[in-house]
């Protein structure tokens, strides 16, 4: 595993840290104490940003809100107590199903 892919477990057992420190200078550790409604709304904010740099922003912008997504969504997977792996997993398990038929087997 390069460096590159370990930023998601490194970035996600910083999260947990931050969740568990309680320390009132940690950004991750105040959307902890506001609560999940809280980071739902920031995924939701996020996500709105992504989509606007999709379609109207340069490519840095799009990296740049993409990223910040990926963060908030580390987050409340950490909140609900899924690793990353879990989400890999089932991006595997979707590998070479068509998009059509993997909704379908829902």
């Amino acid at each position: 595993m390069t460096s590159k892919e370990k930023i998601v477990f490194n970035l996600f057992d910083v999260i947990n840290e931050r969740i568990n420190n309680k320390s009132n200078d940690s950004y991750v550790n105040n959307l902890h104490k506001a609560g999940i409604n809280r980071i739902a709304e920031k995924i939701g904010e996020e996500a709105v940003e992504t989509i606007v740099a999709i379609l109207s922003k340069e490519k840095k912008e799009i990296i740049y809100e993409s990223a910040d997504l990926i963060f908030m969504l580390l987050i409340a997977w950490a909140e609900k107590g899924i690793h990353p792996n879990e989400i890999f997993d089932e991006l595997i398990r979707r590998e070479g199903i068509s998009g059509i038929k993997e909704k379908e087997n829902r």
